[in-house]
């Protein structure tokens, strides 16, 4: 099904769901803010930077690789925990400003990895090379839509079909927000050294690249290097420099031979910040019932 350029634009704006399965040619109205977005963050290298950017830059990486990790991934897509309907609205708009889409989206099309792992179905697994598994698989219209029989869980919540539906918004509000804040730096902390492009180029810009291309680097990368604990039925691995850039994402071999649980780094010295988030977050009762890993799945642990 070819699509004219007035409705790629018009899906780019509101993503009203068409048919699952579109062509699968690339959907180049969806390719140009990403293409946009990487510029933007190479041009911060030639602005200029100061401490403050660096640091703000740092702080939106890791609030919204925590909200992807834990909620987008963990809970949305695994239920490996519980929380009111107001939290999960609250950290969905979070992962929603990081530019990945919206919540049922992104769970639907990782439960459809998990139930079709690194067989020909799977749309980002390895075998179909580097650039496709790391890239382009979102970015085509054959995977543009939300399968919502996948997440008929989340799906009766309109709060967040709502979020699925304008995925380009939260981001250019997010943009808005952040330039406003380095506006005001610029006017009234003028001794910080930044500007109102400066400031966004690169706590936006520059944290979401880098948060998108660690995230997708655990379907690109956490299927072909590192190693397994688990002799699962995929090709899953566990890669430790991978699991600190993602707040635990890493220990990928892991997690798919138990998916289900809050937490994937399952031993000792295996870190996972955002499953000792999580425990802070139950601590304070903002999450409850994290699911843990059952002691017969720890006692398969193999000598890595």
């Amino acid at each position: 099904m070819k699509q004219t350029l007035t409705a790629s634009l018009k899906q780019w704006l509101v993503a009203d769901n068409p048919k699952v399965g579109l062509d699968a040619g690339m959907a180049w109205m969806r390719v140009a803010p990403f293409i946009a977005l990487h510029i933007a963050a190479g041009a911060a290298f030639v602005v200029g930077v100061a401490l403050v950017d660096v640091l703000a830059a740092t702080v939106t990486y890791l609030v919204r690789m925590f909200a992807i990790t834990a909620f987008y991934h963990r809970y949305f897509a695994h239920r490996a925990f519980e929380t009111s309907r107001g939290w999960q609205f609250f950290f969905a708009l979070i992962g929603a400003s990081a530019a990945q889409r919206g919540p049922l989206w992104w769970s639907a099309m990782h439960r459809r990895h998990h139930a079709v792992v690194d067989t020909d179905a799977d749309v980002h697994a390895p075998h179909h090379g580097f650039l496709r598994s790391h890239l382009t698989w979102f970015l085509t219209h054959e995977n543009f839509a939300t399968d919502e029989r996948r997440v008929r869980d989340w799906a009766c919540f309109p709060e967040l079909r709502w979020l699925d539906r304008f995925d380009a918004l939260i981001p250019i509000v997010s943009l808005g927000l952040v330039f406003g804040i380095g506006a005001m730096l610029e006017r009234f902390a003028p001794h910080l050294g930044t500007t109102a492009v400066q400031f966004t180029l690169w706590s936006y810009c520059v944290s979401t690249v880098l948060l998108l291309h660690v995230t997708l680097a655990v379907n690109s990368l956490a299927h072909r290097f590192g190693t397994r604990r688990f002799e699962t039925k995929d090709r899953s691995r566990n890669l430790r420099w991978l699991a600190w850039l993602t707040l635990g994402e890493g220990w990928h071999n892991n997690h798919h031979r138990y998916a289900g649980a809050a937490r994937q780094g399952f031993f000792a010295g295996e870190t996972d910040v955002s499953y000792q988030v999580l425990r802070l977050l139950e601590w304070l009762g903002v999450v409850r019932n994290l699911r843990v890993v059952p002691e017969r799945i720890l006692a398969e642990r193999g000598p890595r």
